[in-house]
């Protein structure tokens, strides 16, 4: 597993493509909290299993003030067709080229295996990193440790 950033760093600023022709940056989601969630593959089992259950509670992740991105070295249109797939509401950013820079910034990529860890952030509104966690990459982190770092956050306008 990688060592990657923890709490109280400054989330690296990223823009990648969302879309073949549409890109979004770390910038534009200032202002909001982010779930940053960093995983291996598109079609894996884990990872499809992992991206459908944080679709499954965006309600709940969304009432907390937080939206969620995948982040993977996988390339636009695979995403596409994998967010179409799997009915995703969350957008899905491809760290294709440079491959895993974005990863790798944050700490969570495998060089072996030219791939993204499995690893989750919390960014609040300012661009800080309020927690992060690194799963075994063929585990599914679930939303547990998520809901708790969202819950421990001081409310919004505090």
């Amino acid at each position: 597993m990688s060592t990657i950033l923890a709490a109280g760093a400054r989330a690296p600023a990223f823009k990648l493509h969302v879309t073949p022709d549409q890109l979004l940056s770390l910038d534009e989601l200032l202002g909001k909290r982010i779930v940053i969630a960093f995983y291996p593959a598109d079609w894996s089992p884990v990872c499809g299993d992992q991206m459908a259950l944080y679709n499954q509670v965006l309600p709940e992740f969304r009432s907390r003030g937080a939206d969620v991105i995948g982040i993977s070295v996988d390339g636009a249109w695979c995403h596409q067709a994998f967010a179409q797939a799997r009915n995703l509401h969350f957008p899905l950013l491809a760290d294709f080229e440079p491959k895993g820079e974005v990863a790798r910034a944050y700490g969570a990529y495998r060089t072996s295996e030219g791939v993204c860890d499995r690893a989750l952030f919390v960014i609040d509104e300012k661009g800080t990193i309020a927690w992060s966690y690194c799963s075994p990459i063929a585990v599914n982190p679930g939303v547990d440790g998520v809901l708790d770092a969202l819950d421990a956050m001081p409310k919004i306008g505090e």
